[in-house]
């Protein structure tokens, strides 16, 4: 009788213990966060009815997605620092792409995390990252020309750090990878910004990560500590490679060209550019700059290169995401599917990003949180790429000792509205500052001559950014003037 009790303690123990380790999983749920360079929300969800993106779509249809999300700078490096800290810029230095590499690479461990990776690291969370999380390919330091580096840019955030580079042989060469195993900088920009390559999903560098990560989802799985994996995804970044099955998927008769393809009227040309990043592929079919903008063939086939690059990552996604389902993950798992900034694809003459217009500001945003009762749900609440960083540590019950710029919206993730206060995003780029509004978009800009002038939008219009009304409507901007100003994070005074 003595032995049955003891066994009968015993079990007890065990099923109790079980018990516990199952709800400290359940509140501290896994996050699986995918970052898409480039993604401007050109998706079947965001209501383009020509890119074909079903898996993206479907995780849509299960969660929330967001149609007034702004990135705080409107070029890689920076957006995903603003991203990792939750944090404004607060000099011109932090608008570059070496923001993280200067601030953050080479800095002892402090008190306050370095990111909100370093963050869940410290309260339990195994991190795992893969791909383009933060500005460099593969995580680590170097710079595009250089030899592989053993040095992490997020030196403290990553319990492992992964990445195949396979036949290109380092992060930045697969990064600007063809599918002969070239790349931009081993050819000197004597390439097309565009490829249709005869290879499976294999061909290219994102098809690596896809692998590494179903791989590392299964080991995952068996162990006990809640995980966060990160999986950066390159296309559709430049060039807008992918393979052929995925351009096949479009005729190009069918796809229209912008529907914003010249300079807005009474705006500066100087808030505007000439493609320069775009037109670093020197054999491009034509040139575009402020002066010219490419033929409507042109324009079309440069669109079908690059919703054939977001097809691709589409599928990967999919992929990704049947694994989850497959291991039984999914209900206990964060999924953030994340555009790191928008882009022009011929909209005000230009190509590229870097900008502060809505294309290159505007990026997909698109959360879904198990056990809520919210599905297919599109919030047009505006909220900003630096509100992700404590929205995540709510949504994972980790205490937050720091302050971030953002503001958790877990409401609007389980269909609640968010208290009464202006709902508003701030960006920056250049010399310039923007503040956008359910209606408007008002940007001041710091030109060389000293002057400061404004350019308003008006987002209830047709045509939102086709015409500058801000000498049509002086009392608007006077009365968004002051709400510009709580955005002013003393930038352009240092």
């Amino acid at each position: 009788m003595r032995f049955i009790a003891i066994m009968y303690s015993f079990l007890m123990l065990n099923f109790s213990g079980c018990g516990q380790e199952k709800k400290e999983n359940t509140s501290h749920p896994n996050i699986l966060f995918i970052a898409v360079d480039d993604l401007r929300p050109d998706l079947g969800c965001y209501g383009n009815t020509i890119v074909q993106s079903p898996h993206i779509d479907k995780l849509a249809s299960e969660g929330v997605t967001f149609t007034n999300h702004f990135v705080q700078v409107p070029t890689c490096g920076a957006s995903r620092y603003n991203l990792l800290t939750g944090m404004r810029p607060k000099t011109k230095a932090q608008l570059s792409n070496e923001v993280i590499y200067n601030e953050i690479s080479n800095q002892p461990e402090r008190a306050n995390p370095e990111s909100f990776i370093h963050h869940l690291k410290r309260n339990g969370y195994h991190t795992v990252g893969i791909g383009k999380i933060s500005h460099s390919a593969d995580g680590l330091l170097s710079d595009y020309n250089e030899k592989p580096s053993d040095k992490r840019e997020l030196p403290y955030s990553w319990s492992e750090l992964l990445f195949d580079s396979g036949k290109w042989g380092t992060g930045w060469n697969a990064f600007f990878g063809y599918a002969n195993g070239e790349n931009r900088q081993s050819l000197h920009n004597k390439v097309k910004p565009y490829e249709a390559g005869k290879v499976d999903d294999l061909g290219y560098p994102d098809g690596l990560t896809t692998q590494l990560a179903i791989s590392k989802l299964k080991e995952l799985k068996n162990q006990n500590k809640p995980f966060f994996l990160g999986v950066g995804f390159f296309k559709p970044h430049l060039p807008f490679n992918s393979p052929e099955k995925y351009w096949d998927l479009y005729q190009n008769d069918a796809i229209s060209i912008s529907p914003y393809p010249e300079i807005p009227q009474n705006s500066n040309r100087e808030s505007l550019h000439d493609s320069n990043e775009f037109n670093q592929y020197t054999r491009t079919d034509e040139i575009p700059n402020r002066e010219n903008r490419v033929s409507d063939a042109y324009a079309k086939k440069l669109r079908h290169a690059y919703y054939a690059s977001v097809s691709y990552i589409d599928h990967q996604i999919g992929m990704i995401l049947s694994e989850l389902k497959a291991l039984d993950l999914e209900e206990n798992t964060i999924v953030v599917v994340w555009g790191d900034h928008g882009w022009h694809l011929g909209d005000q003459k230009v190509w590229g990003k870097h900008t502060l217009f809505e294309n290159a500001l505007k990026s997909a945003l698109i959360i879904k949180v198990p056990g809520t009762r919210i599905k297919n749900k599109k919030s047009s609440t505006i909220v900003e790429t630096v509100d992700i960083y404590p929205t995540l540590m709510e949504l994972c019950n980790v205490n937050m000792p720091h302050k971030t710029d953002g503001k958790s919206f877990v409401p609007l993730l389980h269909g609640d509205p968010m208290p009464l206060t202006e709902s508003v995003a701030y960006s920056y780029f250049n010399d310039g500052m923007s503040l956008r509004t359910e209606k408007y978009r008002l940007t001041t800009y710091f030109r060389a001559d000293k002057t400061q002038e404004y350019e308003l939008y008006d987002h209830t219009s047709d045509a939102p950014e086709t015409q500058n009304i801000a000498n049509d409507h002086p009392e608007i901007v006077q009365k968004l003037v002051p709400l510009l100003n709580k955005g002013d994070t003393g930038l352009f005074n240092k």
